[in-house]
Parts: C-alpha cells; sequence; structure tokens
C-alpha cells in the first residue's frame, strides 16, 4: 500500500500544472475582440432558431483562440483553446464569460473539447467555400460530382466571407500601428504567394480516390510548376510517350521541391523611400515602420494568382494611400483583366521585373513601342533596344547596361497629365518633353549637341500619329500585361523594386521561422480545409505582425534613452579614412 501511495505521488508530481491565465490578459484580449467587429459578423451566421443553447459564445471561442496564438506562438491548437478556457482561468473570469464548468479529468476535459469542437465547426461551415467532404479519401467521381451539384454563387458568397473574417483576425494585429502607418507610409506595398502545408498527405491526380484536404494542391518548384506525379499534366505528345520517357522529363525539370497544401498570397506594406537602415547610435529608426502583412488571400498553389492577389488587395483599408505594387514575375505574366488592370483601377502602379521572353520591343500603340514596360521612340538605337537580352546574353557588361539604360530616357515617353477617370493616359513625345531633336519636328532642331537627334527611317505609309502629333492618348489596355511608370533598370525602379521585393521575402523567411510561427510546415495547422487552414493562418500571421513589431519598438530608443535591443548585428568595421596615409588629411 505504501509503494502505490508512493508511485501515485511520484506521478502527481510528473503531471503538467494548468497554465494560469491572468486576468488582465484575458480582458485586453476580450476587448481587442470586441473592437475587431469579428462577433458582429459571425453571430448572424451560426443563429439557430432550434435545438440546444450553445454555453460557448463566439467572443469565448475567439479569445480562447487568441490566447492559444500568443502562447503558442500563433499555432492554434485547440486542446489548447479547451486547456485554457476551461481549466486555466479564474473562476470570476470563467463566470463573466459564461462557460460551464467541467470537472478537471479525463471525461471532463472529453466533454468541453466536443463544445469547442462543435462551435469550430458551426463557424467553418457557415464559411467554406468548398462542398467537399473532409478527413477521409472520397472517390475522385463523387468529388466531381458534389462539384458539379454545388452552387457556385453560395461558393462564390462563402469564400468572400471566408476572406473577410480572416482579414478581420489579421487586422487585430495592426490596431497599434495604424496610425504609425497613417503619418509613415506611402502606401507601397509587394505582394507575393508564399507555400504552406496542410495537415494531409497529397495524392497524384491520377488517384481514384481525393486527399483527406481535397481543397488543397500541389506546389513544385520548377519552371512550370507543375504536378510531378501527374502524368496528366503534360500535353497529350509527352503523355503517349512511355513512362521512362516521361521520368526522363521529370528528371530533366530539376524538380527542387515539393509540397502538398496552399498559396498563401501576402500584401506587405513597406515605405520604398527609406532603407530602414539603424540610427548612428544603433537603434532603429521610429519613422520608418517596419515591414508588416496588411492583408492576404489563399488559393491552391498556382492557381489563378492574379485573381487571388487581387482578393488580397481588396481587404486593406480604405484609410490608405495607394502607391507602388511590387510583384514578381509570375504577376506580369498573368492576362491584363485578372490582376494589371484592376491593381491599376485600385490605384496602384506597378512595378515589375520580366522574365527572358518579355524583353525588348512587346508591342506598339500609335508608332510608339513598348520596350520593358516603358513607352520608347521607335526610332531608339537597336542597341538600346537590345540592352537587357545583351546583358542577360552576356554580350555586354552591367556597367554597359546601365550606360545604356541611361540612354534610353532620352527616347523616353513622359506622362503630360494624370490619368483620367477611365484610365486613359496623355503621352508626350521625347522631342515634346526636351529630351530629343527630331528631323520630323523642325522647331526641334539646334538645341545643343547634347541631345540626341532623331532621324526616322522613311516609310511608304508615312510616319506614326507619334512622330506627327504632340501628344498620343495611351488607353490603359495597351500594353496593359507589361507597363510600369517606372522606367525600367533605372536608379529609382531599382530603389523601389528591390526595397518592396526584399520586405515580402523577409516576411516570409521571418514568418517560417522554425522557432516562431512555423508558417510553411503542416503541423501548425491540424484542421483540414480550406476553411479552417485560412482561419488558423490568419492567427499565425498576425502573431508575425505583433513579433515583427515588438521587436521595433525594443529596438527604438525612446525619450533619449538606450533601446532594449540593437535592431541588427552589425559587422564591425572600421571607416576607410583609419587608413590615410599619414600627413594626410581627407576632406569631410
Amino acid at each position: 500500500m505504501n509503494r502505490s501511495l508512493a508511485r501515485h505521488a511520484r506521478i502527481a508530481r510528473l503531471r503538467a500544472d494548468r497554465p494560469r491565465v491572468p486576468d488582465q490578459e484575458v480582458r485586453t484580449v476580450l476587448g481587442e475582440v470586441a473592437a475587431s467587429g469579428l462577433i458582429e459578423e459571425i453571430e448572424p451566421l451560426i443563429t439557430r432558431g432550434k435545438g440546444r443553447h450553445c454555453t460557448l459564445p463566439v467572443r469565448t471561442l475567439l479569445a480562447g483562440m487568441s490566447l492559444a496564438s500568443r502562447r503558442s506562438g500563433g499555432v492554434v491548437t485547440f486542446t489548447a483553446v479547451t486547456n485554457l478556457l476551461y481549466f486555466s482561468l479564474s473562476e470570476a473570469m470563467r463566470d463573466r464569460l459564461g462557460l460551464h464548468r467541467y470537472p478537471d479529468n479525463d471525461r471532463g476535459f472529453e466533454a468541453a473539447y466536443a463544445v469547442v469542437r462543435r462551435r469550430l465547426h458551426s463557424i467553418l461551415q457557415a464559411i467554406d467555400p468548398s462542398p467537399l467532404p473532409k478527413n477521409h479519401r472520397l472517390a475522385r467521381r463523387h468529388a466531381e460530382k458534389l462539384l458539379a451539384q454545388a452552387d457556385p454563387g453560395l461558393l462564390t458568397r462563402k469564400r468572400t466571407r471566408l476572406l473577410r473574417l480572416a482579414n478581420m483576425i489579421l487586422r487585430m494585429s495592426l490596431r497599434e500601428a495604424l496610425p504609425l502607418l497613417e503619418d509613415h507610409w506611402d502606401g507601397s506595398v509587394s505582394l507575393d504567394a508564399t507555400v504552406i502545408g496542410t495537415y494531409a498527405k497529397g495524392l497524384a491526380p491520377s488517384s481514384p480516390v481525393t486527399s483527406t484536404d481535397p481543397d488543397a494542391g500541389w506546389y513544385v518548384r520548377n519552371h512550370r510548376h507543375q504536378n510531378p506525379l501527374a502524368l496528366d499534366d503534360l500535353n497529350p505528345a509527352q503523355a503517349a510517350r512511355s513512362r521512362q520517357n516521361v521520368r526522363r522529363q521529370q528528371k530533366n525539370d530539376r524538380i527542387k521541391k515539393s509540397l502538398y497544401g496552399y498559396d498563401a498570397s501576402l500584401v506587405v506594406a513597406r515605405d520604398p523611400e527609406h532603407d530602414g537602415a539603424p540610427l548612428p547610435d544603433g537603434s532603429a529608426s521610429p519613422d520608418v515602420v517596419p515591414a508588416l502583412i496588411l492583408a492576404f488571400s489563399i488559393d491552391k498553389p498556382s492557381h489563378r494568382p492574379g485573381q487571388v492577389g487581387v482578393e488580397a488587395l481588396q481587404h486593406i483599408d480604405d484609410r490608405f494611400p495607394r502607391g507602388y505594387l511590387a510583384g514578381d514575375r509570375a504577376y506580369n505574366d498573368q492576362k491584363p483583366q485578372n490582376f494589371q488592370l484592376p491593381i491599376r483601377a485600385m490605384g496602384y502602379e506597378p512595378v515589375y521585373d520580366y522574365a527572358s521572353d518579355q524583353l525588348g520591343v512587346q508591342t506598339g500603340f500609335a508608332g510608339a513601342q513598348l520596350i520593358e514596360g516603358n513607352w520608347y521612340c521607335p526610332s531608339m538605337p537597336q542597341p538600346l533596344k537590345d540592352a537587357t537580352k545583351e546583358l542577360l546574353d552576356k554580350k555586354i557588361s552591367k556597367q554597359e547596361w546601365i550606360q545604356r539604360i541611361r540612354a534610353r530616357a532620352s527616347y523616353l515617353f513622359l506622362p503630360k497629365q494624370r490619368p483620367d477617370a477611365e484610365g486613359h493616359r496623355r503621352m508626350m513625345c521625347p522631342v515634346e518633353s526636351g529630351r530629343a531633336q527630331c528631323t520630323l519636328k523642325s522647331y526641334s532642331l539646334g538645341r545643343g549637341i547634347h541631345l540626341p537627334l532623331v532621324d526616322p527611317e522613311p516609310s511608304p505609309v508615312g510616319s506614326p500619329p507619334c512622330c506627327t502629333q504632340r501628344t498620343v492618348t495611351v488607353p490603359p489596355e495597351s500594353g496593359a500585361a507589361l507597363w510600369q511608370p517606372l522606367q525600367y533598370g533605372s536608379d529609382a525602379w531599382q530603389r523601389v523594386y528591390f526595397r518592396l521585393r526584399n520586405s515580402v521575402e523577409g516576411i516570409n523567411g521571418f514568418a517560417k521561422d522554425p522557432l516562431h510561427e512555423r508558417l510553411e510546415e503542416s503541423g501548425t495547422r491540424r484542421v483540414r480545409g480550406i476553411a479552417a487552414q485560412t482561419i488558423l493562418l490568419a492567427f499565425q500571421l498576425a502573431h508575425a505582425n505583433l513579433r515583427k513589431l515588438a521587436a521595433w519598438a525594443d529596438a527604438t530608443a525612446l525619450n533619449g534613452d538606450r533601446p532594449r535591443r540593437r535592431p541588427t548585428r552589425r559587422r564591425k568595421t572600421k571607416p576607410l579614412g583609419t587608413w590615410t596615409p599619414k600627413g594626410h588629411v581627407t576632406r569631410l
């Protein structure tokens, strides 16, 4: 008997103590949830006229998810939510939240966990934009039948609700940062899709059954972004070949990474006019707000990226201005009506880089030629037109490319005025803007040898309108896929594009940190389906924002005091003047 008591005592010491949550922390989270507007959005979706009354209010569930996110690096598991709400709060706080009492044992925990699960699934059911059941493999023919029978209008409305709720959760993390962004941000953003894993095994499209998460898809890092396991993705000629040839083709694609999951399109705010470097005393600048995730959307990998990106941009608060928008090459490869024209209608000015097949002359309008996103004089010398092509072919050096890009500026069409309400813009010939001289416009001759002389070749059909008119009106559809306002390769383009692109790549690495949010790992979101994955991802992104803001605040010197921590470890180097020869004084 004594041995049994001693053994039980040792086991009791091994039991984990319930973490106690201070009432003040709970009150803070409840205030954030109440101010977010989530309760007013969710409660009408799950209100039932019949059945048993649910003992878990919506605001309590949201508060529990927020507490779990804060205490576990942004990861929300519903066992943690159950423990926090039913067994870690004070008696007074549980009374305030209207929580039922359950005994602190296995049966009590299972009963409380069932309440949390039922409330969660009632919310997910109201916002799930997929008609497919989760958590078991479904015959593919049956899944196709369910998709065909689903109401597209209803699914669209549910997707709209899902993204609105998810972005409201994300916006909770920006409550203190919004006034700072209003004062120190010009509205410029970077858009990028980052892959996240789902808690299910991916199957080949040729499989007779679906995955247990049928809403997800394969992400493949190769030049075609195809599923390496799917023969059906190949064209008919390739599909007719032997499996050996198919394997050889897959090997030649040099697949570096494959993952079954989703693409999260993140909108990251960053002011490209500031480099974000620390101040001379090593502290962070209080006038440069760090890059933050403003909005996001989610879909299958490489599935309509342009439209998904536009969905994310629509959730940015209207109080903010619209500035530059930088995206990788996946976005300027979209149909203009799906991405390029919508973002310009929203007020953004795109900033792109280009693939090798998008260099040089791509299209024309009224005689002007679109070269790497900008309108140029058709008589610009051919070496200038092919500058970037020849750089990639290693025919010229980088310095020669820079010189040619600068020389292009003399042939660049400039806007005469802002676009009208329909997006049409009047553009001036480089002669009219005083950048060149032209034999077709005699009044421009004699301006000086520092300006290039344009001598258009005679044409049997006569000179184009851009050479005979002072201005031409360019409609938004002309060259819409590749157009951008900044001259490609110029100092301004490099500053804006690379700072915006670096900000979103930095956020991706920051949120995928294995010590914190672990964004890419599937085990951090253990509920299947696009609705659950989106909501859980929203809490992870919100935690990444809060962590980034806290690190910036700790690195800022307030009221002349020292910062709590240095912003970034910098290499200790000596200034160049240290090595000045004796007797020589450098200029300050």
